[in-house]
């Protein structure tokens, strides 16, 4: 998984479809350094999203919040879209349609 360090305070996260993602997940939350970071994942080439899955980005969106750094999901496809939704967890994460729209989204909130 691609990590890219687009600034002091934010870290683009490119994911990888399954079964590379759950990997990733368990790579990214080990080795981001507590409340230094903002964090964008970027979904784009993910095709599919299990319960496994939910429960790793819950714990990151955990960690993000008490340590005061913004988790942001983009570039969700209609499938992993769609377990979002159906899930409820569309209420908890915050989304945008691009990594630059989500860089965009970071500096005008900060």
């Amino acid at each position: 998984m691609p990590v890219e360090k687009w600034s002091d305070r934010v870290l683009v996260a490119r994911l990888a479809d399954d079964p590379q993602m759950s990997d990733d997940l368990v790579a990214l939350d080990q080795s981001i350094t507590h409340g230094k970071h903002d964090l964008v994942l970027d979904f784009s080439t993910v095709n599919y999203i299990n319960s496994s899955h939910l429960a790793r980005l819950l714990k990151l969106r955990k960690r993000q919040n008490s340590d005061n750094g913004k988790l942001m999901l983009c570039g969700l496809g209609t499938q992993v879209w769609g377990t979002f939704l159906v899930t409820g967890l569309d209420k908890l994460f915050e989304f945008t349609d691009n990594v630059s729209t989500a860089l965009t989204t970071l500096q005008i909130t900060r």
